[in-house]
């Protein structure tokens, strides 16, 4: 079973790897640093489950290409 993420959490994401891909990569706490810097959400948990989501995608992309 996976975790269940909503739409406005994975859309923003995916914006941010789409406009900003070079500065996120596949590290949590690099990406929890980077995404307020980007957007201009105040909130801790809203951060922390892009940021992880951003992490997330980064992995499967890496996999993907090899």
């Amino acid at each position: 079973m996976g975790n269940i993420r909503p739409t406005y959490i994975k859309s923003l994401a995916q914006e941010l790897l789409n406009e900003h891909g070079d500065v996120f990569g596949p590290d949590f706490n690099t990406n929890k640093v980077n995404v307020p810097k980007y957007t201009n959400i105040t909130s801790k948990v809203i951060r922390n489950r892009v940021a992880g989501y951003i992490s997330r995608l980064s992995r499967v992309r890496a996999a993907r290409k090899k």
